[in-house]
């Protein structure tokens, strides 16, 4: 499944400084969709280069961190369950900055 991934305010950082992904993700074992937890799951695999810790918690994105699905903000479309579609733009945003 193609789709774009974008990291900013700060997140590209863990991503070799790689700002816009253009990835082709895998369904999972015989799997008819992906869902946002999926994706995260590859994203911590095939992307984070080091201090996963500052992207994700557990198996969510820490707080502080905004994620959008083709420009909605995914705590409208189900979080973790939002399903992820062929050609979809998935951007991570940090909200926390050091001061």
């Amino acid at each position: 499944m193609q789709l774009t991934l974008e990291f900013g305010g700060g997140l590209e950082l863990l991503c070799e400084s790689k700002k816009i992904h253009s990835v082709n993700v895998e369904l999972q074992d015989g799997s008819d969709k992906l869902t946002m937890k999926d994706l995260l799951s590859w994203v911590r695999a095939n992307l984070i280069k080091e201090r996963p810790e500052m992207f994700m918690k557990e198996d969510t994105v820490r707080p502080g961190v905004l994620v959008l699905v083709n420009d909605c903000d995914w705590e409208l479309s189900g979080q973790l369950e939002t399903t992820i579609e062929e050609k979809d733009v998935v951007v991570f945003i940090s909200t926390l900055h050091g001061g």
